[in-house]
């Protein structure tokens, strides 16, 4: 530990068996401040050294009984003084006499005779840097100890976290369980011909309430999981257009309840065909425009907007299975003239479990969508950004990159309903075991009047004596029961195949939705697994997977790649504008200028529409301008056309 302090500049200890020169040195010393003492021989050095700590040591060389090296290179020899500066002062000045010196632990030489303006100067410099290296080791020390506490509190993070993911895990189960036999038992009663209009309207409402409950279950659940660093990028070709038609309608019918002008637009650069993450696209654009519907009054106004911001070559680590050599930069918006956003609220509105003031007014959501949407935006390789005026509206755009594909990359499911099993095919024994009645039930009413043989089982105790005196094809095992789970149950049923029967194919039913619990189940000894809640055609499918069963389908309709594209409107080029917009009379441009730059668009409809007539073709590519609000496209034209 340093002996400098604010009364003094440092403790010196000078050794010299000249007296005279001691006492030089020690005078000069002490009248700048320094603390000095004074040894005439090299065994009273080293005692001193090794009681009083010196900042630092003048040495002479040549000494009675043990020299100035010995002295140097015994102090440099114990930890306790190993630490303290040397300074040589001797006459010798030959160079093998100064490289001794350095090598024994000398930090520096001074030669007699000297300059008393150079030895004060050269003890200065190396007091410095013992202090400089004395603050360097105290900051190393403190950032250890962060260190350390950082790593306590890593350690106490992960374990909340975990303690998190076990709860949420929980949760999943409890929530999702009776979500699927809400879910599935509409599905079973909407099949039922003789069902009134009314009670097929109220099983609609059922099951569009317990979807909703289920996205908002999913909201926590996607959150958990994307903290959990366990969600990753599932890129496909898939037809935007379509993706973006269905989105459409999904909100066509709110938004004529509350007299909204809903509009999508795309620009005709916009491949009709990609390939990224359709489910994380298809949940921004629902987050987003959900939130403009939520927030914007009756009579507004909601924009979907797609264009291409930009090319570049593909980086073959962002997607190595892509044949595509370059990528696109696809920016999406949702504007609306809703209530809009403070200021002071914006840097926190992507935070979890965040709400605005309107959303708390609103009561409705958990205030995870546009944090789950960034999170979303940032795995497909973009970014995510807004513009509010309050009491004006919001435009929240982000931008994702995606790979081209084609439309032979695209698979086109057949909607279709399992009515029956096709005839001559054997009778299957299905097991259904879930300690919850209701999921057994529907699982019952969904196999048997197609044609299954179907029996239950309240826990794994009872599947497995079942199975040995059933022997079922296949059995729907639930994963979490009391008396006996499922995944002893599996692991009993397999060990007894090993000794005297064929193998039964078992499908874990799991509320789960964390994709660890994947590997737990496969290997416990399940084929395969099915989250709830589910659709019956999954049931149905893995069924014709693992029995080979065949089924009697009712055809539904239908839909093509790319067959709806309603929303989607081309922008006529400058030069299809320019041409008409020269044949009219020039005031009747400036006024039509005039209303567009004042942002009056009633003036401007009202402008358009007494050249219907007359000019039919212009007016109703201006009005489709007007209707998608595009003001500043009528300024530049008109612009251009009066120049």
């Amino acid at each position: 530990m340093t002996n400098q302090t604010e009364d003094g500049k440092g403790n010196i200890l000078i050794v010299d068996d000249t007296p005279e020169n001691l006492q030089v040195l020690s005078a000069t010393l002490s009248d700048r401040g320094y603390k000095v003492r004074g040894v005439i021989n090299g065994k009273m050095a080293i005692r001193a050294a090794r009681s009083g700590s010196p900042d630092l040591i003048l040495l002479d060389i040549k000494m009675p009984e043990i020299d100035g090296y010995e002295v140097c290179t015994q102090l440099k020899a114990e930890p306790k003084t190993a630490e303290i500066p040397v300074i040589f002062i001797s006459a010798l000045d030959e160079v093998l006499d100064k490289v001794t010196a350095f090598k024994v632990g000398g930090v520096d030489y001074i030669t007699k005779p000297f300059q008393i303006e150079e030895v004060l100067a050269r003890i200065e410099h190396q007091l410095t840097i013992k202090r400089l290296k004395r603050q360097l080791i105290d900051r190393n020390t403190e950032l250890q100890q962060e260190i350390i506490e950082r790593k306590k509190a890593e350690e106490a993070a992960a374990a909340a976290s975990l303690a998190k993911s076990q709860f949420v895990a929980n949760m999943s189960h409890e929530l999702r369980t009776p979500l699927n036999a809400i879910l599935g038992f509409t599905e079973v009663m909407s099949r039922d011909s003789l069902l009134s209009h009314e009670n097929i309207e109220n099983l609609g409402i059922i099951n569009r309430s317990g979807q909703h409950l289920l996205e908002l279950i999913n909201d926590v659940l996607d959150l958990s999981k994307i903290e959990a660093g366990i969600i990753g990028l599932d890129e496909r070709s898939f037809d935007l257009y379509q993706l973006l038609d269905t989105l459409e309608e999904m909100f066509q019918i709110k938004a004529e309840t509350k007299n909204l002008q809903l509009r999508f637009s795309v620009d005709v650069n916009v491949p009709q065909y990609i390939k990224t993450d359709e489910k994380k696209l298809r949940v921004c654009l629902i987050n987003l425009l959900a939130n403009a519907m939520k927030f914007t009054k009756n009579g507004g106004s909601i924009w979907l907007r797609a264009r291409v911001e930009g090319k570049q070559p593909a980086a073959s680590e962002i997607s190595p299975n892509s044949s595509s050599a370059e990528q696109y930069l696809i920016l999406f918006e949702v504007e609306d003239t809703g209530v809009g956003i403070a200021a002071a609220e914006i840097d926190t509105l992507f935070d979890a479990f965040v709400q605005t003031e309107a959303g708390k007014q609103a009561a409705d959501g958990t205030g995870l969508g546009l944090t789950i949407t960034k999170k979303f935006v940032e795995i497909m390789g973009g970014e995510i950004w807004i513009d509010s005026v309050l009491g004006e509206g919001t435009s929240l755009k982000f931008n994702i990159r995606v790979f081209p594909a084609i439309s032979s990359e695209i698979t086109v499911a057949t909607l279709q309903r399992v009515i029956g099993l096709e005839p001559d095919r054997p009778v299957y024994r299905i097991l259904a075991v879930d300690d919850n009645q209701e999921n057994r039930l529907l699982l019952v009413k969904i196999l048997q009047p197609i044609g299954f043989e179907v029996r239950e089982a309240e826990n794994g105790l009872q599947a497995v004596e079942l199975w040995e005196s059933w022997q079922p094809d296949l059995i729907w095992l639930d994963t979490r029961m009391p008396v006996m789970d499922g995944f002893e149950a599996v692991r009993q049923i397999r060990a007894k195949e090993e000794q005297t029967k064929p193998r039964t194919v078992i499908i874990a039913l799991t509320a789960s939705t964390f994709e660890e619990r994947k590997g737990e189940i496969i290997a416990a000894g399940c084929d395969d697994f099915v989250r709830k809640p589910f659709k019956e055609q999954i049931l149905f499918d893995k069924m014709a997977c693992y029995l080979g069963a065949r089924y009697i389908y009712q055809e539904l309709p239908r839909l093509e790649p790319g067959a709806l594209r309603r929303y989607f409107a081309m922008e006529k080029p400058d030069s299809f504008f320019l041409p008409l917009l020269a044949q009219m009379p020039r005031s009747w441009v400036q006024e039509l200028y005039s209303a567009a730059n004042d942002v009056n668009e009633e003036l401007a409809v009202q402008i358009v529409d007494r050249i219907s007539e007359s000019h039919p073709t212009l007016a109703e590519a201006l009005k489709d301008l007007l209707v998608d609000y595009r003001l500043d496209r009528i300024i530049d034209l008109t612009q251009s056309s009066l120049k």
